[in-house]
């Protein structure tokens, strides 16, 4: 991720408008814990809509 600026704008274009759309999947059977590709990226995090909230635990950049 040589952009950080891209990345942001990525996430806020797919996770930030459907966190649980775009080609992410759920994790370890739990619905609001996720994983997707953005921006060059695979992002593992949290969804929390009682407070409209995605926490990204993990980030692993490809290439």
């Amino acid at each position: 991720m040589a952009d950080a600026d891209a990345f942001r704008a990525e996430m806020s274009r797919t996770l930030a408008h459907d966190p649980y759309g775009h080609g992410s999947s759920s994790v370890a059977g739990e619905r609001d814990r996720r994983e997707a590709t953005i921006g060059g990226a695979i992002v593992l995090y949290y969804v929390s809509g009682s407070v409209l909230t995605v926490t990204v635990v993990r980030m692993v950049a490809l290439g």
